[in-house]
C-alpha cells in the first residue's frame, strides 16, 4: 500500500515542479504515457483479477461466468454505438465503480473498514474515492476531458457532443458541488463511527485527499492512465497477498497441488494466450462495429479515445459479472 501512495506522492510533486517551472506537457506526451499506462501496465492485471476468481471456481460456474462476461460486452458495444452519450455517461460511471469499489475491498482488508457500518455508507465510499477519477477531472481540466469525450463519442457520431456541450459549464459546477459533497458526507459519517481503537477512518480520510489532490495536481490524460495501474492495480496485490485462498469443488485450472512445475507452467501459459486472444478478438469485433475507431487526425488522440471505450466495454462486466452478481466471492474477494 506504501507502494502506491509514494507513487501518486511522487506525480504529485513531480507536475507541481513541472507547472511552477512553466514547462507545458503536450497532449501528444500525454496521450503516450496514457496508452503505456492503461494498456502495458494495467490490461494485464485485470486478467489476472478474473484468473484469480475462476481458478479454483465450478466449471459450470466458469461457463457462465464467461458466457455472462461476453454477452453484456456485446450488448455495450451495441448501446455505445446506438447512444453514444449514454454509453460515455456508462463508461464514466464505470470508472467510478471500478476504481471505488476496489479500493474500499482493498482498504477493508489492510487498513480496515470499521468506520463504514452500513450499505449505504458503503456506496458513499465508493463514489466518494472513485469519484476523485472522473468528477476531480471535470472539474480541474474541463477543455481537456471535453477534447477527449468529443473524439470517444466521434467514434461513432462526430460532433455528437455539440448539442450538450452549451451545458457544460453549468455541469462542471454541479458536479464539483456535488462531489464535495459526497467526500464531506462520506467522512464526516465515517468521523462519527470510528472506533476509539481503529486507523481505518484515519487512513480513508488521507488517502481519499491523496486522490483528490492527484487529480487535481496531474494532468487528466496522464492521472488517468497512471492511476490504474499504480493505485488500482498494486493495492489489489496487496488486498489478493493478505486473502486466504478461497477454494471450492471445482478443479484447480492450473493443476492443483499435485501438478508438477512444468504442468502449472504450461497451464499458465495456455491461459495467458486464451485470455490475450480473447481480448484481442473483442478488441477487433469492437474496431470492426464503430463507424471511425480512431476518431482524430492524432493517431495517439485517436487510440486514446478508442482504448478509453473499449476499456469500459471489458470494465462493466468486470464490475457487474465479476463482483455485483458474483455474491459467492468476486473479483475483490475480503472473507
Amino acid at each position: 500500500m506504501m507502494i502506491s501512495r509514494a507513487a501518486l506522492i511522487g506525480l504529485i510533486i513531480l507536475f507541481t515542479g513541472v507547472r511552477l517551472a512553466g514547462i507545458t506537457v503536450t497532449l501528444q506526451t500525454q496521450a503516450a504515457i496514457y496508452l503505456l499506462g492503461m494498456v502495458a501496465l494495467n490490461l494485464p492485471h485485470g486478467g489476472y483479477e478474473h484468473f484469480a476468481n475462476l481458478r479454483r471456481r465450478a466449471m459450470r460456474f466458469r461457463g457462465k461466468y464467461i458466457a455472462g462476461y461476453i454477452l453484456m460486452a456485446v450488448m455495450y458495444i451495441g448501446a455505445f454505438i446506438l447512444a453514444p452519450i449514454v454509453g460515455l455517461a456508462i463508461a464514466i460511471a464505470i470508472a467510478v465503480a471500478k476504481g471505488g469499489g476496489g479500493d474500499l475491498y482493498a482498504l477493508q482488508i489492510t487498513s480496515g473498514t470499521d468506520h463504514i457500518q452500513s450499505r449505504a455508507h458503503q456506496l458513499l465510499a465508493v463514489a466518494a474515492r472513485g469519484g476523485a477519477v472522473m468528477a476531480v477531472p471535470i472539474v480541474a481540466f474541463p477543455e481537456t476531458f471535453h477534447t477527449f469525450s468529443s473524439l470517444m463519442i466521434g467514434m461513432v457520431d462526430p460532433g455528437g457532443l455539440t448539442g450538450i456541450a452549451r451545458y457544460f459549464d453549468v455541469t462542471r459546477i454541479l458536479i464539483g458541488v456535488g462531489y464535495a459533497m459526497v467526500v464531506i458526507g462520506h467522512l464526516g459519517v465515517g468521523y462519527m463511527h470510528r472506533p476509539a481503537d481503529g486507523i481505518g477512518w484515519i487512513v480513508d480520510a488521507a488517502e481519499t485527499i491523496l486522490l483528490i489532490g492527484y487529480f487535481v495536481a496531474v494532468p487528466v490524460v496522464v492521472a488517468v492512465g497512471l492511476y490504474f495501474p499504480l493505485w488500482y492495480s498494486i493495492r489489489q496485490v496487496a488486498r489478493e497477498i493478505n486473502v486466504e485462498t478461497a477454494t471450492s469443488r471445482g478443479s484447480d485450472l492450473l493443476g492443483g497441488t499435485d501438478a508438477s512445475t512444468g504442468t502449472v507452467a504450461l497451464r499458465a501459459w495456455g491461459i495467458l494466450i486464451a485470455g490475450a486472444l480473447a481480448t484481442a478478438i473483442v478488441a477487433v469485433g469492437f474496431w470492426l462495429a464503430v463507424p471511425n475507431p480512431v476518431p482524430s487526425e492524432s493517431t495517439y488522440f485517436g487510440l486514446v479515445a478508442f482504448w478509453s471505450v473499449f476499456i469500459s466495454v471489458i470494465a462493466l462486466p468486470h464490475v457487474l459479472i465479476g463482483n455485483v452478481l458474483d455474491r459467492q466471492r468476486g473479483i475483490w474477494h475480503v472473507p
